[in-house]
């Protein structure tokens, strides 16, 4: 027993300091713990954004936290082409890591980094220009337009620093270096939390920006965060470094990504996509639901998101196993993740049954919003279960470049199920905004047996990156 808990504290311990490992050749439960423990920080890092704007925005008004959440119900349409571009970057550069072609990696890596920032000017500027038309669209009150239309124009224009942050990550992933993508979020939340408060609420020198000073304190923090990846990605020590010459244009290289990151993008805009009718349709029943719904939704992101981390180790193993010509250890990896990820969503979701108003109530005194929040909270944590090997599955078929399958799968799940059934749920039957809550639940569970189904199949193992 005592021999175990050394080896796990070692484990932990070289997972936190990123030690140099062939991912490849280490047992796969050593692996798992080695690419999982920072990928699970540097998510939940990720979600800390949010949970840390809402704590303080919360201490604004109802009207804040709503403008919070229709922004936020925007912006996962930038999240979607963000991971799905992620997607991509991780997937190429994973197998030309497990192939031990370091050059064609850092060649991979330079590419993202041009297509990065070339999606970003394309969106910045109609984003600027038509933000609180936007929020109109998403059915903002008067009130929560003039609390927020400058808070959405800085988070859609400075759009930047989020794909540039996912992008780099994604970068460090694939190349198998989890604990510099865990630093670099942790840089960034350390800023965001400091800065939060001086800007929201004006202490000290700092001027009172209220709602808009959240956003400047988020785009500084991830800005911030972009400048120690860039730092490490151009002076890396550990056997992956851009150098000028990777940042030549590589039509092959460039095209490659594009291809296999089309059907991550749409995968996630698809599911973005729902997600957006979704928020469009609690926002028929008023500020005080869409702020309840708002809150419960970041909660569960801090819970999702560290899940999210298992299922990117998961992504990074296949790849590279798959780049060493091991297919039969990619699958196990990735069934192994699966298992430990639903374990894990099962424990969070208990926590969450029992103490759901405790964690509404840390972020509002509004009964009403807590009883919105409450009813989103537990309905929604109802299919964690599945959630834990839906999201592990489907992110191994993105790690073998098979993007195409997942994609499929949320047309599916979301389109074909979600939305007509939280309409028909919340509209026709009368179950308000829980029938919203209980179609996000079901459609999650489907798209899990779903992917289970189609990985056993195992097509994914022949495909091309």
């Amino acid at each position: 027993m005592a021999t175990t808990f050394r080896n796990i504290r070692q484990a932990v311990a070289a997972a936190l300091r990123g030690d140099e490992v062939d991912l490849t050749r280490i047992g796969v439960r050593r692996a798992i713990v080695l690419l999982s423990i920072p990928m699970v920080i540097e998510l939940s890092m990720e979600s800390l954004f949010a949970i840390v704007d809402v704590f303080f925005v919360g201490r604004i008004g109802t009207a804040a936290v709503a403008a919070v959440g229709l922004t936020e119900g925007v912006l996962i349409l930038l999240y979607s082409v963000a991971w799905g571009l992620s997607a991509g970057v991780t997937s190429v550069v994973a197998r030309r890591t497990g192939e031990k072609n370091a050059e064609g990696a850092a060649q991979a890596a330079g590419a993202a980094l041009w297509i990065a920032l070339g999606i970003s000017l394309l969106l910045s500027l109609p984003m600027l220009v038509f933000a609180e038309d936007v929020l109109l669209i998403m059915g903002a009150s008067e009130e929560v337009l003039r609390e927020g239309g400058t808070y959405a124009r800085i988070l859609f224009g400075g759009n930047l620093v989020i794909l540039f942050l996912f992008v780099n990550n994604a970068i460090f992933r694939g190349a198998g270096n989890a604990a510099m993508a865990m630093r670099s979020l942790m840089v960034s939340n350390a800023i965001n939390i400091v800065l939060d408060p001086l800007f929201i609420f004006g202490l000290g020198p700092f001027p009172e920006m209220g709602l808009t000073g959240a956003a400047v304190a988020t785009t500084i923090g991830r800005g911030t965060g972009i400048c120690y990846q860039l730092y490490h990605l151009f002076h890396g020590s550990r056997g992956f470094r851009i150098l000028r010459h990777h940042l030549r244009f590589a039509l092959s290289v460039t095209t490659t990504i594009l291809r296999v990151s089309a059907g991550g993008m749409g995968q996630m805009l698809i599911a973005s996509a729902s997600w957006l009718f979704m928020i469009r349709i609690v926002a028929e029943f008023g500020d005080e639901v869409v702020a309840g719904y708002t809150i419960a939704v970041r909660i569960m992101i801090f819970s999702l998101l560290p899940s999210w981390g298992v299922a990117n180790a998961a992504a990074t193993l296949v790849g590279q196993n798959l780049g060493a010509d091991a297919p039969d250890r990619a699958a196990r990896s990735a069934w192994l993740c699966g298992h430990y990820n639903a374990l894990y969503m099962v424990v969070v979701a208990l926590v969450f049954w029992v103490l759901a108003p405790a964690l509404i109530g840390l972020f509002t005194v509004d009964a009403d919003v807590v009883r919105h929040g409450v009813d989103t909270l537990r309905i929604g944590c109802l299919g964690y279960a599945f959630f834990g090997y839906g999201m592990v599955l489907s992110q191994a078929f993105n790690g073998a470049g098979d993007t195409l399958t997942p994609t499929w799968m949320n047309v599916i799940c979301f389109w074909m199920i979600e939305i007509p059934l939280g309409w028909s749920l919340a509209k026709v039957f009368g179950w308000g905004s829980q029938g919203v809550f209980a179609a996000i639940a079901i459609s999650e569970s489907c798209l899990a047996f779903l992917s289970m189904y189609l990985f056993r199949k195992g097509k994914w193992k022949l495909a091309k990156v």
